[in-house]
């Protein structure tokens, strides 16, 4: 009821509003002549009751992050999708400063420079593709440029970037500050990843989660593990889910933030991988990273192996079972931090 109007939509295509319909208020009589009595009336209470309870709409506490607007809709009906995304097209923020280091990153500076925020591979299974979607954080980016990956310091032609827009997908030539775009590569992007044109800067808040959720995952063929060690991997790497190999025993210790996805995760192998997996119970319930002291570590990890993982990053992980744990190491090991975030800075 922002702009009113009554959109009326295209029963033979559901992406199309067959008429856009000018209304003065839910007082119009313009509507009855299109919306039946009984579910006029329906919309007028439900109207007014959303109106009486709920805040009037405020794009500066939107924007400050204190109000969110709802959009009703169906997307598996293609109904109220374009109203959505007119709506953050209309109301969303403009492209804000960069946190990075050794400086923040302005939108308005001609330089390009992006950072990976998502990796997602096997998009298209036929052809085992690797897309790692990239928001542009400064400059005018142009199809063919050549842009200094951070972390490696090799520079990397962009020669086939994409533009989403649900399952559709096309080459983008040109893309500006705050366009997403999918760079396909063969694994040498990651999450945290940073792109310019040439500046060593690394753009930093992009947290990573402690998962709340841990089981052990096993091969249904023993003699298949060089194969769940690459699936898990590339999982762990898309952001999909943690994977941690403990320091004692073999095998990976996955961690989620939901049951379900357990089960998302060993259809994935399955489909993706030709590899049965299952999930089995785990004696820990949840995981810290760990820093501090190289001394102190070190005399941490000694008396704590049993408990100690790294993650797919190499980063040292202490596994718990209980808050105990976490009180313990915090009397025994006062210089050694445990934290349930850590930083996707590559």
């Amino acid at each position: 009821m922002l702009h009113d109007r009554l959109e009326l939509m295209d029963r033979a295509d559901r992406n199309r509003v067959a008429d856009s319909i000018k209304i003065d208020g839910l007082d119009d009589p313009e509507l009855a002549r299109h919306v039946p009595a009984d579910l006029l009336a329906t919309l007028r209470d439900e109207v007014e009751m959303a109106r009486e309870l709920l805040p009037a709409f405020d794009r500066r506490a939107f924007l400050d992050g204190t109000l969110t607007p709802i959009w009703f809709g169906s997307a598996i009906n293609s109904f109220g999708v374009r109203e959505l995304m007119d709506g953050i097209g209309e109301f969303g923020p403009q492209p804000q400063p960069q946190k990075a280091q050794p400086r923040q990153i302005a939108p308005e500076e001609d330089a390009v420079t992006g950072f990976v925020f998502k990796v997602q591979a096997n998009m298209d299974p036929k052809h085992r593709d690797r897309v790692a979607f990239v928001r542009l954080a400064s400059g005018h980016f142009e199809r063919g440029m050549k842009l200094t990956h951070v972390r490696s310091k090799k520079p990397m032609a962009i020669t086939n970037p994409v533009l989403f827009l649900a399952a559709d997908r096309e080459l983008a030539d040109e893309a500006w500050a705050g366009d997403i775009m999918g760079i396909p590569n063969h694994g040498q992007l990651r999450i945290g990843d940073t792109l310019t044109e040439g500046e060593a800067l690394r753009v930093s808040g992009i947290p990573s989660f402690a998962p709340e959720l841990l089981q052990v995952c096993r091969a249904g063929d023993p003699m298949k593990s060089k194969h769940l060690e690459k699936a898990l991997t590339q999982f762990a790497e898309e952001g999909a889910a943690k994977v941690f190999r403990p320091m004692l025993g073999s095998g990976f210790i996955v961690g989620v933030v939901g049951a379900l996805q357990f089960e998302v995760l060993a259809s994935r192998i399955e489909l993706e991988y030709g590899l049965p997996v299952r999930f089995e119970p785990s004696q820990f319930t949840s995981a810290r990273w760990v820093s501090g002291p190289a001394e102190a570590v070190d005399a941490f990890v000694k008396v704590n192996k049993g408990h100690v993982a790294h993650d797919s990053d190499g980063d040292l992980v202490y596994l718990t079972r209980l808050q105990w744990d976490i009180d313990r190491i915090g009397r025994d090991h006062p210089e050694v931090q445990l934290t349930a975030t850590k930083e996707m800075m590559v």
